[in-house]
């Protein structure tokens, strides 16, 4: 079963489930990966700091996670 992403589910997660998932958030340029507060937020509250759409984002982590 793959691992389910939503723009509720935390940074931290996902990086801990799939840490090749780094360069998705690379891309939208939030380059804090490793700080704390970064891996306690949401994909929806990452994505309103950066100005990138959130169900965008998502879709992109399902389709990796559902590749594994």
């Amino acid at each position: 079963m793959a691992f389910e992403v939503t723009k509720d589910t935390v940074i931290g997660d996902i990086l801990d489930a799939d840490f090749e998932v780094a360069p998705y958030f690379l891309e939208m340029g939030m380059h804090c990966l490793g700080c704390p507060s970064a891996r306690g937020e949401t994909l929806a509250q990452a994505c309103a700091v950066h100005g990138v759409d959130p169900e965008e984002l998502v879709a992109k982590l399902q389709a990796h996670f559902a590749s594994k």
